[in-house]
């Protein structure tokens, strides 16, 4: 007879977080009553996690393919769960498994619209709040495939952005315009650094408003920021051939005053 090793505990959290691991409600039954015992016969699990006797086999089958229970070949047969540190690595190893397949996938069915996919192309986006910007702004990096351009205020390129971009630079163009650089080696990214004319006094408040930058991708894609508060700014985003076409001529004109020399 099985010998009970810890007082009956039952708890509907507990399962709740099991099937979020990827256990359906009977595996965490029976994985839960294989931890209140040293062993059980699938008799014994039916009595203890009231799973009904029909599915206690199904369910053992399901959770020693997912390795957390192990069988012993005796008669009848006895079977015994891993212990909850061994289980919970087994199950998050698997959750990571699948949600790094899932952004595979998903990533390429996003390239895959990014490339071929016309219907959208003259939409205008409006994207509010420089966290949501610079979470846009990382995604038009990230997928750039052949040069990045980019107009834009230090606020705007933070540390990661810094540092994604540089990794970027090392098999993409990236050329970057700023009034301010203190970020040291800018790798193989081209910097061009041009202070802002002085305007004057009563203006002081339009030129914070108007700080923000640009950004283009490929040639397909341009994110255009207005303001770099943490509530007030705002930016555009487009793939639209006008959209483009019209940022692009502003920003060469203002490529080649950065080359000039002072």
């Amino acid at each position: 007879m099985f010998q009970m090793i810890s007082p009956p505990i039952s708890s509907a959290r507990v399962i709740e977080c099991l099937k979020s691991l990827g256990l359906t409600k009977y595996e965490a039954l029976v994985y839960i009553a294989l931890l209140k015992v040293m062993s059980a016969t699938a008799s014994e699990i039916h009595e203890i996690s009231t799973v009904p006797r029909a599915s206690v086999y199904p369910v053992l089958d399901q959770l020693q393919e997912k390795k957390l229970v192990s069988v012993a070949r005796s008669t009848p047969k006895r079977f015994a769960a891993l212990s909850p540190e061994e289980g919970i690595t087994i199950m998050l190893s698997r959750i990571e498994r699948d949600a790094a397949e899932a952004r595979e996938i998903l990533s390429s069915i996003q390239r895959e619209r990014i490339s071929h996919d016309q219907s959208s192309e003259d939409l205008i986006w409006n994207v509010y709040g420089i966290e949501n910007i610079q979470r846009k702004f990382s995604e038009i990096i990230q997928t750039a495939s052949h040069d990045i351009r980019i107009i834009a205020h230090p606020q705007i390129i933070s540390p990661e952005i810094i540092e994604m971009l540089k990794n970027k630079a090392e098999h993409t163009d990236v050329e970057i315009v700023t009034h301010q650089w203190e970020c040291g080696n800018a790798g193989k990214m081209r910097i061009y650094v041009k202070k802002h004319p002085d305007m004057p006094r009563e203006l002081d408040r339009v030129e914070d408003m108007m700080a923000g930058g640009i950004c283009i991708a490929d040639n397909k894609r341009v994110q255009v920021i207005l303001g770099t508060g943490k509530e007030d700014s705002v930016a555009l985003f487009s793939e639209s051939e006008g959209f483009i076409r019209f940022f692009s001529r502003y920003y060469n004109l203002i490529v080649d005053w950065a080359k000039k020399p002072e």
